[in-house]
């Protein structure tokens, strides 16, 4: 073996006893570096005479050549052992049963809302949404609850430190009564002047805030607004529909209805809205569901109506009360945690 063949064999035993990124090159710097072995030999043919550095180069190309195959083949082997490792400490096992991505479903709130639109919907009335940022005018003004009123104290809100282009304040709405108030004035503008207008019958369910929060209150929570008026509207004809509706979002017949008398700034006379389970968990207790009346004149002037010749009623009903009594929660804060092993419940 002459003298290249062991430069090279010494440099594949090197190479083969690196068992680190580190140490491989520090073995190639031996052989391949700028004072290496093979670059020794190569600085070495300028004092050979020219007939042997051109045969003598030869053999030192070959031998570098092979020095540098075996350093590739090193740096592979290296690799393809780390690659090996990592994958045994990160390996799955496939006999495992799969992460299933859950079933998402209706939140039982909102799921209480679908199901008054609908009933209200086969009762032909109309389902309204709006902005729940408004102005101070539709929250209290039109409803006849003038600035400074005491009556605002009942339902003190969240106010936005800006003004609307007329310089109103806008507030969080604390109720969805601003949006009667805009469809009945959209409903007159588009009938005006018809010799029979057609009986504004509306629910406005959505978002609410107010300054409140216990076991069965919370600064958000959830509202429906009803609206009926025409010509021939009558306090017979809330109790009539309101009783339809509470059976119905009960799915049943064994409930009793009251009319409680109270005070309301938006409609004269008042009456608090009360039932009465005749079976079940909560039977033989009275149980406050809505506030109503018969709209106050002030309220159908704002409208854009005719008090002398338009009535009708209002109703007010908090659609996270009727989805506890539906489904038997009784911490209405449990709907807004967001436990989901609370919320599965109700998939």
């Amino acid at each position: 073996m002459n003298e290249l063949d062991q430069l090279v064999q010494a440099a594949k035993t090197a190479f083969a006893e690196a068992t680190a990124v580190a140490d491989l090159e520090n073995a190639k710097a031996k052989y391949l570096g700028k004072s290496g072995r093979i670059t020794e030999q190569l600085k070495a043919l300028a004092a050979l005479p020219v007939d042997e550095k051109k045969a003598r180069g030869a053999l030192i190309n070959v031998a570098k050549q092979q020095v540098e195959a075996a350093l590739a083949d090193r740096r592979q082997a290296l690799a393809d052992a780390e690659l090996a490792q990592q994958l045994r400490a990160q390996a799955l096992d496939v006999t495992l049963p799969g992460r299933r991505r859950g079933t998402g479903a209706l939140h039982p709130v909102g799921r209480a809302q679908e199901r008054i639109e609908a009933i209200f919907g086969s009762m032909g009335f109309d389902i309204a949404d709006g902005p729940e940022i408004e102005t101070d005018w539709y929250s209290f003004t039109a409803l006849n609850n003038p600035e400074n009123h005491p009556a605002r104290s009942m339902q003190d809100t969240f106010y936005v430190d800006v003004k609307d282009s007329q310089g109103r304040w806008l507030n969080l709405r604390p109720h969805t009564s601003p949006m009667q108030i805009r469809y009945a004035q959209a409903h007159a503008r588009t009938h005006a002047g018809a010799a029979v207008m057609p009986d504004i019958r509306v629910i406005a369910p959505g978002r609410t805030y107010r300054v409140d929060s216990d076991a069965t209150h919370s600064p958000m929570f959830h509202q429906v607004e009803g609206l009926w008026v025409g010509e021939n509207v009558s306090f017979k004809d809330l109790k009539a529909m309101y009783l339809n509706f509470i059976q119905a979002f009960f799915e049943t017949t064994a409930l009793v209805l009251r009319f409680r008398p109270s005070y309301f700034p938006f409609t004269e006379p008042s009456a608090e809205i009360d039932i009465m389970f005749e079976r079940g968990p909560l039977q033989g207790r009275w149980l406050e569901v809505s506030g109503s009346g018969q709209v106050h004149p002030q309220v159908i002037r704002h409208m854009g109506l005719d008090p002398e010749r338009h009535v009708g009623f209002a109703f007010g009903s908090g659609i996270d009360r009727l989805a506890m009594l539906r489904y038997g929660v009784g911490d209405l804060r449990l709907f807004f945690d967001g436990d989901l092993r609370f919320l599965s419940q109700f998939q």
